[in-house]
């Protein structure tokens, strides 16, 4: 099949990958939009993947307030160069990611993080609630598991769904960057703070 100008044109809009990248995957899909996406998707993650090991200290600490001030947040995002921190498609890749904190309240960056009594209370409270619903005894474990890999969706920043594209998740937005660019991109720390938040406590 012909890979046009305009298929790829309309690849690169979607994906943001480079122009040779889109025909590379056009060709290699023959023609179908949807594989070619994802034959992108997984370059990226596995060039990610080799570069997850490179130092990243340079970057920008992106500061974002919404609602006429009731949502504040800061965001630290790394990179590897100076070029690469003062480009703008990095610099948009940050701010996208304080939109995502802003607008979905991760607790943290990856599932990792979360404390092991984190992790026991949520199973604890899962397991109890199945019961309540009457579920089997047998089956418990298996329903706790799923609602705790929920709440992770929930509370991991790099597992929420992208607030501007449902169908991928903030990891592979960040993976299509590293892929894109070609430098290790690390979200280092957040913080979020809402107006009000914790007086009542």
């Amino acid at each position: 099949m012909e890979i046009t100008t305009e298929m790829i044109k309309e690849l690169r809009e979607a994906t943001k990958a480079g122009v040779l990248d889109c025909r590379k995957a056009l060709e290699s899909a023959n023609g179908d939009f949807q594989k070619a996406v994802d034959f992108l998707r997984e370059k990226g993650m596995a060039t990610a993947a080799k570069r997850a090991d490179r130092q990243a200290s340079n970057g920008i600490v992106e500061l974002y307030s919404h609602g006429s001030g009731r949502v504040g947040v800061m965001v630290e995002v790394n990179c590897e160069t100076d070029f690469v921190a003062r480009s703008e498609q990095f610099r948009v890749f940050a701010h996208e990611i304080a939109l995502q904190i802003a607008a979905n309240s991760p607790r943290y960056i990856k599932a990792e993080e979360i404390p092991a009594d984190v992790l026991d209370h949520e199973r604890e409270i899962a397991m109890n609630r199945a019961r309540e619903e009457g579920k089997p005894d047998a089956i418990l474990p298996k329903i706790a598991e799923g609602r705790l890999e929920k709440f992770k969706d929930e509370v991991v920043l790099l597992r929420q769904v992208y607030i501007r594209d449902e169908s991928i998740k903030v990891e592979q937005l960040l993976h299509q960057l590293v892929g894109s660019i070609g430098e290790n991109i690390v979200i280092r720390r957040f913080v979020r703070w809402e107006l009000g938040e914790g007086l009542g406590e």
